[in-house]
């Protein structure tokens, strides 16, 4: 049965993010709040549990996984950034967006969209997240939390109940955001990989996105 975490949403306890950050590094799957919706996550550079994580969420190792950097400066570690694209990331990080890059060596292959070596990026704007990867030191797997049979989930404490079982650990906030409601809204996903950006998903902060596009000259519209 996974432990549970009381943690302030915008000034999180040090010695209870400590005993996260602890059992992170020692291979921990971890369900926690974004800023967008729940995600079930671990440390980046841990094998075995990117691979736990992929089981839960029932993905083939094809299927690639969305991680979290702290900063816009921690992502060129990670994935290749053109002129273009940094402006734009820039602009609008940190935030509710997943960025689809060309991805460097220093990422696990696990990760990867091995057909086109890509990988999805975010940089959260959530002091919890922002706490959780200093402690860290390494960016965390986001992939959002759904109940194992599909069915609907309205409240936190459903989604806690259903997930308990197959992580080790789970983030509540104390106090609770929106009198317990899951939060279920989902990023926007552009995909920077190509000549030009090309929006994949329509999400959180998606007015802001296309705004700064038409300004650059580019058509915002869906893929």
């Amino acid at each position: 049965m996974a432990n549970t975490y009381y943690l302030h949403p915008k000034d999180p306890q040090p010695e209870r993010l400590g005993r996260i950050v602890q059992a992170l590094r020692a291979g921990a799957v971890l369900l926690y709040p974004t800023d967008t919706t729940y995600a079930i996550g671990c440390d980046l550079l841990h094998k075995g549990a990117i691979e736990r994580v992929q089981r839960i969420k029932r993905l083939s190792n094809d299927k690639p996984l969305t991680f979290l950097c702290p900063s816009l400066s921690n992502v060129a570690t990670y994935a290749r950034v053109g002129d273009d694209a940094y402006r734009l990331m820039r602009h609008l990080l940190p935030g509710p967006y997943t960025f689809l890059l060309p991805a460097t060596r220093a990422l696990p292959k696990l990760v990867l969209d091995p057909k086109r070596r890509t990988t999805g990026i975010r940089v959260p704007d959530h002091p919890l997240c922002q706490a959780l990867l200093a402690g860290l030191g390494n960016p965390l797997i986001s992939t959002s939390a759904r109940s194992a049979d599909g069915s609907e989930i309205r409240y936190e404490y459903e989604l806690f109940e259903a997930l308990a079982p197959v992580v080790d650990g789970i983030v509540e906030l104390d106090p609770p955001a929106q009198d317990g409601l899951l939060l279920t809204q989902v990023s926007t996903v552009i995909d920077l990989s190509g000549e030009q950006p090309v929006v994949v998903r329509r999400g959180l902060g998606w007015e802001r996105a296309a705004t700064f596009l038409q300004r650059a000259g580019y058509a915002p519209e869906p893929a």
